[in-house]
């Protein structure tokens, strides 16, 4: 995979990051996805799933799901889904721990989404879960 950083930027990565931050993707969501820094809290896993799934980084989600939680199937099962829905806002409403020394957190969230012509809100508390160091998505349970 070509480096995203030795290139000319293409629009979506100097546009707003879809997880609605304020910055660039180029400096907020994509150096996640790339591998290039790991979310140092909760809420930034939380916008860069987001994101990836704006995005349809089905990678991304995966390797994000904390192995306690990850399925067999996931990965065609995010593959086969990941296309029907089309995101389109993101609304942080609240944070619980999920800081940079915690090792536990939870995202309370609402984001819009479209399938074909008709609007849907997804509300959720997410928990997070670090391991071996890096945040995790955990389940909605929270």
């Amino acid at each position: 995979m070509t480096d995203p950083y030795q290139r000319e930027p293409r629009e979506k990565e100097i546009s707003l990051c879809p997880c609605k931050s304020k910055s660039s993707y180029m400096d907020c969501c994509m150096p996640y996805h790339y591998g290039i820094k790991k979310p140092e809290t909760a809420e930034q896993l939380m916008r860069s799933r987001y994101c990836a799934y704006f995005f349809r980084r089905v990678d991304y989600l995966v390797d994000t799901w904390h192995p306690d939680k990850r399925t067999a199937g996931l990965k065609n099962e995010l593959k086969e889904n990941v296309h029907e829905a089309n995101w389109k806002f993101l609304n942080i409403l609240a944070t619980s721990k999920g800081q940079k020394g915690d090792k536990t957190g939870k995202v309370e969230f609402s984001a819009d989404y479209y399938v074909g012509s008709e609007k849907y809100t997804l509300e959720e508390c997410s928990r997070f879960r670090k391991h071996k160091g890096s945040w995790k998505y955990l389940d909605d349970k929270g």
